[in-house]
C-alpha cells in the first residue's frame, strides 16, 4: 500500500509526456533548421548566419500547464536567443515568457520572464540557474489559471504571477493562445546588453526540445468553446490541478530560495527605469 501511495505521489507530481512534435506543432519558420527526431519527441533547432527557426503549437489554449524540457546551445552562445513561451496574437496581444539569453562561454545564462496583457509587458524578472542547462534536458513549465501564473523549473517555481485586477493591473485571461518556440540571434541586445555579439564561427547554434505536454483547456476559435467547458473567465471547471493551483509553504520556501540567489533583475526594484513610480502589483508579496 505504501509503495501504491509513492508511485501515486511521483504521478501526480510529474506529468505524463503525451503530446507529439509531428502531430502538436508546426514549423513557423527556419525551413530545414527545424529537426523532428525520435518518433516526434524530440524537436531541434538551429541558428545561422541566415535565418534561426520556430515552431507553435497547432492548438489555441486558454489556460493550463505547459511543460517542455530543454537542453540550450552550448558554448560560445552569446547573442542567441531560445524561447518558449505562449501568446495570442495581434497588437493588444498577451504573453507569458520563458527566454533563455546566452552568453560566452563559460558564463551563465540568462532566464528572462516577462507578463504581457493587452500588449503591455515591462514586467521582467530575470534569473541564473543552479545547474548547466546545456548539458542535459531540464523541465521548464508555465501553469496559467485565472487567478496566477506560475513559472517553474524543475517543477522549481522561479516566480509567480498573481492577478491583481482588483488593484487595477491587466490580467492576461480573455485571449486564447499558443505556445511558441524559437531560437534566433539577438546580438544587439541579448548578451550584455548587446556588447557581446554573436561568433558566427560556431554556426550553426543549436538547442533541443523534448517531451512537450499540455494538460490545458483547448479554445476553438470557430465555436468559442473551450474543451473544459464554461465561459473565457472561468478557468475552474473541472478537476485539474493546475486550475487552482497555488504555492504551499514548501513551494513558497523554494521560491523565495530561488528569488534571493538567482534573481538578477526585477522590474519591481527598478527606480531608474521607473522613475515616476513602480506598478500597483509591486507592493504586494512575491511570495
Amino acid at each position: 500500500m505504501l509503495l501504491q501511495l509513492s508511485i501515486l505521489a511521483v504521478l501526480l507530481l510529474y506529468p505524463v509526456w503525451a503530446d507529439n512534435f509531428y502531430q502538436d506543432t508546426t514549423v513557423t519558420f527556419g525551413d530545414q533548421r527545424a529537426q523532428i527526431q525520435d518518433g516526434g519527441r524530440i524537436l531541434a533547432l538551429s541558428l545561422d548566419k541566415i535565418s534561426g527557426s520556430g515552431f507553435q503549437s497547432k492548438n489555441e489554449y486558454l489556460f493550463g500547464r505547459f511543460d517542455m524540457q530543454l537542453k540550450l546551445v552550448p558554448g560560445n552562445s552569446a547573442g542567441t536567443v531560445t524561447t518558449f513561451y505562449l501568446s495570442s496574437q495581434g497588437a493588444g496581444h498577451d504573453e507569458i515568457d520563458f527566454e533563455f539569453l546566452g552568453n560566452s562561454s563559460g558564463q551563465p545564462y540568462t532566464v528572462h520572464t516577462n507578463v504581457y496583457s493587452q500588449g503591455k509587458g515591462n514586467k521582467e524578472q530575470q534569473f541564473r540557474l543552479w545547474f548547466d542547462p546545456t548539458s542535459s534536458f531540464h523541465t521548464y513549465s508555465i501553469v496559467w489559471n485565472s487567478q496566477r501564473i506560475i513559472f517553474l523549473v524543475d517543477n522549481i517555481p522561479i516566480r509567480v504571477f498573481n492577478n491583481h485586477e482588483a488593484i487595477g493591473v491587466a490580467f492576461p485571461k480573455n485571449q486564447a493562445m499558443r505556445v511558441y518556440a524559437s531560437l534566433w540571434n539577438a546580438d544587439d541586445w541579448a548578451t550584455q546588453g548587446g556588447r557581446v555579439k554573436t561568433d558566427w564561427s560556431m554556426a550553426p547554434f543549436t538547442a533541443a526540445y523534448r517531451n512537450f505536454n499540455t494538460n490545458a483547456c483547448v479554445w476553438s476559435a470557430a465555436t468559442s468553446t473551450s474543451s473544459c467547458g464554461g465561459s473565457k473567465t472561468d478557468s475552474v471547471n473541472n478537476a485539474q490541478t493546475w486550475q487552482t493551483q497555488e504555492l504551499n509553504a514548501s513551494e513558497r520556501n523554494r521560491l523565495r530560495w530561488v528569488q534571493q540567489k538567482y534573481m538578477i533583475y526585477n522590474y519591481c526594484a527598478d527606480a531608474k527605469r521607473f522613475s515616476q513610480g513602480f506598478s500597483p502589483e509591486c507592493k504586494r508579496s512575491r511570495f
